[in-house]
């Protein structure tokens, strides 16, 4: 069983070889779609590097939102199941023989846990864990996710939206009337990049969450949990600039 799998890029070079390496090791890949928004680094450096060795590898442009590239890689997906990683994220061992097992015929998708690589508190770690489950039940994922093409026959994500898309892709698949299962393992780590925890880029962040936070406002004590956390990272990485 081989799948075709889905790599949103635009200047990655920090993060995307790894994540390649974590695909290709722990995915049986048919062939590797690139959709990316005209990057301006070496990102496409990377992917033509592991063209050569792998010799399966899609490029596709787009300059749209993260809604237009994800419709396109669907509509070049050729394989039964197919998979979304995202180019911060790396895969854990034996990511796609463990996500098997989940497999049913009523299961349109199956989404791994995300794990921030800054949470080194094992504390706080399990409590991430618990609340990103719940977050992710209400709205969705595509870190590690891993599609029935069947179950997105005909979606057509409103070209505006640059975030939230995963949220659409799950209420279609799931108004389709397959299940979404989440777990704990498989998992990913999720490398954002470090300019995420500069404050600006923190601010930017929290008001993205909090808009959807104000729809589901059950949810709003965990995306003040995360508010936390991404704002204490900033403060470290203030702390340590200055000495």
């Amino acid at each position: 069983m081989k799948v075709d799998v889905a790599v949103l890029t635009k200047n990655s070079e920090e993060t995307l070889g790894r994540c390649l390496n974590s695909i290709y090791k722990n995915v049986p890949v048919n062939r590797l779609i690139v959709v990316d928004g005209y990057s301006t680094d070496k990102t496409l450096e990377i992917v033509s590097k592991f063209n050569e060795k792998y010799h399966n590898i899609v490029l596709l442009g787009e300059k749209g939102t993260r809604g237009k590239a994800r419709q396109r890689a669907i509509e070049v997906v050729a394989t039964e199941w197919f998979m979304f990683v995202d180019s911060d994220i790396i895969l854990c061992e034996e990511w796609f023989k463990k996500a098997k097992r989940f497999i049913k015929a009523d299961v349109g998708a199956i989404w791994g846990i995300e794990v921030w690589s800054v949470l080194k508190n094992i504390t706080v770690l399990k409590l991430f864990e618990r609340i990103t489950m719940k977050v992710f039940g209400k709205r969705g994922g595509t870190h590690d996710l891993l599609v029935r093409h069947k179950a997105v026959k005909g979606i057509q994500i409103p070209s505006d939206l640059h975030v939230y898309e995963d949220a659409y892709i799950k209420s279609w698949i799931c108004e389709n009337g397959y299940k979404v299962v989440s777990a704990y393992d498989p998992y990913c780590i999720h490398y954002r990049s470090p300019i995420v925890w500069t404050i600006k880029k923190s601010i930017t962040f929290v008001a993205n969450e909090l808009k959807f936070a104000i729809r589901y406002p059950q949810l709003f004590l965990a995306y003040a949990f995360y508010t936390a956390i991404v704002l204490y990272q900033s403060l470290l990485r203030d702390i340590k600039a200055d000495k």
